[in-house]
Order: C-alpha cells, then structure tokens, then sequence
C-alpha cells in the first residue's frame, strides 16, 4: 500500500499513555495510510518524549517547544533544552529529528500562564527557531488577533513571506485565513471541519486553495466524525482528508497528496 496522508499535528508523546498504550497506537499508525507525523511537543519533557518518538520511527518527527499554558516553564535552562533537542537530535540515518518549535502561541481562553508572560514566552520562542532556520507550528485562542501581530512583529508573518508559519487547528474565518495565507502562513485543518454545526470551518476548507492547506487530527484530541466521542489518533487524519475532498469536489486521492507535499515541503522533509 503507498501511504498517502500526513498528519501535522499529533501528540504521540501524551502523558495519558502508558508505554504499552504507546506501543499500541503506533501499531495502528504503521498499518493504516498514514505516510508521516509530526509529534507535536507541549512541555519539556513531552518535547524529549516526541524526540525518541521520532528517533525510533522513520515515518515521525519531532517539534519542540512550550505551549502557552506552560509559558511559565520557559525558564532560560528550559530554553537552551529545547535549543539543544532541536539542534542535536538525529534519527537514526543522520536526518533531523526535530522538524519545528512548537507548539507555541497565545490562549487567552484558559489563561493558564500570566497573558505577559505568555507573550514572552512566545517571543522567545519564535526567535529560537529564526536561529534555527526551523519553521513554528502555531496555538491560537482567543487571543483577539494579537497571536498574529506577534508573528508580524517578529517578521515571520508579511507579504510575500515564505511559509514559515502553520495556523493549527484554525478555527478563524474564511476571510482570516485569505488574508494569513497572503502573509505567509498554512492552515491547517482538524477534526472540527467533520462536525454538522462547523460552519465556519467548513467555509475555510471550501475557500483556501488546496496549495496552503495541511491536516491535522492533534490527536487524543478533536476526533473527527464518526469517531467522535473516543480519542483521537493519527490514522483518523483520512476523515478528514474525505471531508476537504467533499467540501472542494475533488477527489480524496488528490486531497491526500496535495496536503502530504504541502507538509513536506514546510517541514523540510525530502524522504
């Protein structure tokens, strides 16, 4: 079977696995048509748990970096971990392990971090991987635009950018994502776009053209129909590939590798 999808975002590395639960879930990836994964780190230890992820399976990588609900981890030693994981770690035939810093960004709807230093924390983040030459996969919420003023601010995000941004789990309007897409930025699109009352990202997964979409499951989380109600995981990504397909009248075939070489492309991946 030539696999085919490529999910963006998922959290392999959860601390609600056991090993053996681990173990499971990446069996289940192999055999279904899931071609890559990018496990997607949240803390310092889920950052070195997505990095040996990475390293003992050839179809993962690793992104490292602080979630914003944790910002008040990015202590300078947390830092200079996650500069050392990103530029050091190896899979086991030389290619990079760690394809991107994140997830990273603002959420201003739990306010688990201090919104100051949630900012900072994101700042230096983003600086961290311009020194790296490694692109950031991005957690918005309700931060009322400023997410993005930052990535401008910090010259990621401005006509004619190459795409060093991916929007996760964009849950914006069409309208935003058109105007991000001219400034540089991917969207990507998640188990949300499968729900009966989605409204508005199904208008996004209709009117942003298929060369700056990604998908995505963020798996255990946001599991698409008609899974909904267990946790997610990787292979579910094909559902929501079928539902993009739908929405633009195009085959899933073309769906799946469309998004598998938009994803490859902005991490950096040639196998």
């Amino acid at each position: 079977m030539t696999k085919r999808l490529f999910d963006t975002h998922t959290h392999i590395n959860s601390d609600d696995y056991t090993g053996e639960q681990r173990s499971a879930l990446i069996a289940r990836i192999e055999a279904s048509d899931v071609a890559y994964a990018v496990d997607i780190a949240f803390d310092l230890p889920s950052a070195r748990q997505a990095v040996r992820d990475a390293q003992e399976n050839p179809w993962c990588y690793a992104a490292v970096g602080i979630h914003p609900h944790d910002a008040e981890t990015l202590t300078d030693e947390a830092l200079e971990a996650l500069r050392k994981l990103a530029w050091e770690s190896k899979k086991p035939g030389g290619e990079n392990a760690v394809v991107a810093i994140g997830e990273i960004g603002l959420d201003f709807y739990r306010d688990l971090s201090p919104r100051d230093v949630q900012r900072e924390a994101f700042r230096r983040q983003i600086r961290l991987a311009k020194e790296l030459g490694l692109p950031v996969t991005i957690h918005d919420r309700d931060s009322a635009g400023e997410t993005v003023e930052i990535l401008k601010d910090e010259g990621l995000l401005h006509p004619g950018a190459a795409q060093r941004v991916l929007l996760h789990c964009f849950s914006g309007s069409a309208e935003q994502a058109l105007e991000y897409i001219g400034l540089g930025a991917l969207i990507s699109i998640a188990g949300p776009v499968t729900y009966k009352n989605n409204k508005k990202t199904v208008r996004v997964a209709e009117q942003v053209p298929i060369e700056h979409l990604v998908i995505e499951t963020d798996a255990p989380y946001l599991t698409p129909e008609p899974f909904r109600g267990r946790p997610n995981e990787s292979p579910y990504v094909e559902y929501v590939a079928r539902k993009i397909a739908e929405l633009k009248g195009v085959p899933y075939e073309e769906v799946a590798r469309a998004t598998c070489e938009n994803a490859k492309r902005f991490f950096g991946i040639s196998t």
